[in-house]
């Protein structure tokens, strides 16, 4: 488990949600419980100064500054990890990842409701990609 500072806590998003200033800060608001809802072993932080999640390492950060909504990216932490040949296996049936890299994907959001309709794949998805953390 790596050493945790003042900013790997809840406070310290709460802190960084008060100060922001965005268009989508009541969407980046309610991710935060549907995230951490997906298993008990997950926590908060802000990670490169965006809000993230992790297990034993960060997993997901929340992207800020895209021109059509907000993002969030899926990634396997800071170290590298051996993957299988052709990378994660991530059963994704309704199609919201979008690949950056074998080990890295992007979820995009364009609105509340689009946000309201895609968190129980979302959930599904993060379920099997704290798996590999």
């Amino acid at each position: 488990m790596p050493k945790l500072s003042a900013a790997d806590t809840s406070a310290a998003v709460d802190r960084f949600m008060a100060a922001l200033d965005h268009p989508f800060k009541p969407e980046i608001q309610a991710l935060r419980p549907a995230i951490l809802a997906v298993h008990p072993g997950i926590a908060e932080g802000i990670k490169w100064n965006a809000p993230s999640w992790r297990t034993g390492d960060y997993f997901a950060t929340t992207h800020l500054r895209s021109k059509t909504g907000f993002s969030l990216i899926l990634h396997l932490g800071a170290k590298a990890r051996d993957l299988p040949e052709g990378g994660l296996a991530i059963a994704d049936p309704t199609g919201l990842l979008k690949w950056l890299g074998k080990d890295r994907a992007q979820v995009g959001f364009s609105s509340a409701a689009d946000l309201q309709t895609k968190l129980p794949a979302l959930q599904a998805l993060l379920r099997q990609w704290i798996s590999h953390i």
